[in-house]
């Protein structure tokens, strides 16, 4: 049984997850806001544009925190990457205030969506390896249940915004957001917050990750992340501009189907560790990507006027996305353990990469007339080639323990 001081930790890790999950997925569920004519105006490209330099600082971040997580420590890191996410909400918010005033606005938002790359690449490597350390003897299963936290505060943000537009005051989410990690950077600055113990500097020298520099085993789950950030943007960033534009759907169902889809996600994070007393992890993350191949040639061949299909597709490829990205880096630290520290660094660099691919890419295919239902066909295979790669994940990785450890 944890202590009081170890359950505030506890607390503050997992709310600050939480609170992660909202800020990032603050720009795409306001989407609606970005580009209409009535308050941004930005064009697909633009829109698109905005996550490019998310993309680049996460990737940066993520790997210099792999690099200063000996040195730093954790707790460091965790503090950058909440205040990176403070910074982040707060230009957006004040960026309303210089709408009219030429290109300023956008220039905030650029600012915006690199600090809160900045705060992601480096928070959430290092909230991944507190929630392994409190719980060692079942990490897998901590680890999972800190994404399902994250991923419920993706599920919250859409909700959120439809919320305040409701009540005429969009602005009101990232002002929220501001509040409660202003709060949690106080918490987390008053307490111990100490990671797992780091190998000692002769052990590290002795390592074959030491000698030998990056395993080539590290570029098989490097690979596999970039196809997961292709697709799961595909949906957490274009689902609402294409229910508004392609489906018909209104601003409120749009944000349904977004805010379906990042409930999916949580849920069969919280689903697969479950049952994987009954059903194997290697099966489960071979089975996704099929899934979601299918997922997005079904939402590929929606009619105008479908906004229940697509509440449900969107869905579907939420439970697709789940557990694929927390499975990745378990696999990848169980096999690369002497790099394990930085693993989950290095995983989601490149799951920010193909984020960032998908992020900025679709906007000029837009405008240059590809249609959106042909881009999510598009899709569709990278997620069957994910399948593909997924066996070479699992040939990658030793044999691992359940999501849950061995109790």
């Amino acid at each position: 049984m944890p202590s009081a001081a170890d359950r505030r930790e506890v607390g503050a890790v997992y709310g600050a997850a939480l609170a992660q999950g909202v800020a990032l997925v603050t720009f795409p569920a306001a989407s609606s806001i970005l580009t209409s004519p009535d308050y941004y105006g930005l064009t697909s490209t633009a829109y698109g544009g905005l996550f490019l330099p998310q993309a680049i600082a996460a990737i940066g971040a993520s790997l210099a925190g792999a690099r200063l997580a000996s040195s730093m420590g954790p707790k460091r890191l965790l503090v950058l990457g909440l205040t990176g996410d403070l910074a982040a909400m707060a230009l957006l918010f004040a960026s309303q205030f210089a709408i009219g005033l030429g290109a300023l606005p956008y220039l905030m938002l650029l600012v915006a969506t690199t600090s809160l790359g900045f705060g992601f690449g480096m928070a959430v490597p290092a909230l991944n390896t507190f929630a392994a350390g409190f719980f060692p003897e079942t990490a897998d299963r901590a680890v999972l249940y800190l994404n399902a936290l994250l991923g419920l505060g993706t599920a919250l943000a859409p909700v959120l915004v439809a919320v305040f537009v409701g009540l005429g005051f969009w602005s009101g989410l990232p002002l929220v957001v501001v509040v409660a990690l202003a709060s949690l950077l106080v918490v987390c600055r008053g307490l111990p917050l100490e990671g797992p113990a780091a190998p000692t500097t002769e052990a590290a020298a002795a390592s074959p990750a030491a000698r030998m520099g990056i395993p080539p085993q590290f570029w098989v789950f490097a690979a596999f992340a970039v196809c997961y950030g292709v697709v799961e943007t595909m949906n957490g960033n274009w689902a609402t501009l294409y229910m508004t534009q392609d489906i018909g759907a209104s601003t409120a169902v749009a944000s349904l189907a977004l805010t379906t889809f990042w409930a999916m996600v949580t849920v069969g994070r919280v689903l697969f560790a479950a049952v994987e007393r009954w059903l194997a992890v290697r099966v489960t993350y071979h089975f996704l990507p099929f899934l979601l191949a299918a997922t997005f040639g079904l939402i590929a061949l929606l009619p105008d006027g479908a906004t229940g299909g697509g509440i449900v597709a969107f869905g579907l490829a939420g439970l697709g996305c789940s557990a694929l990205l927390p499975l990745t880096i378990s696999f990848g630290q169980k096999e690369l353990a002497t790099m394990a520290a930085a693993l989950a660094g290095g995983v989601i660099a490149f799951y920010q990469l193909g984020s960032g691919i998908a992020a900025f890419g679709v906007g000029p295919l837009l405008d240059a007339g590809v249609t959106m239902p042909m881009i999510y066909a598009a899709a569709a295979i990278v997620a069957l080639a994910m399948g593909m790669a997924s066996f070479a994940v699992t040939r990658a990785a030793s044999p691992v323990s359940p999501l849950v450890g061995a109790d």
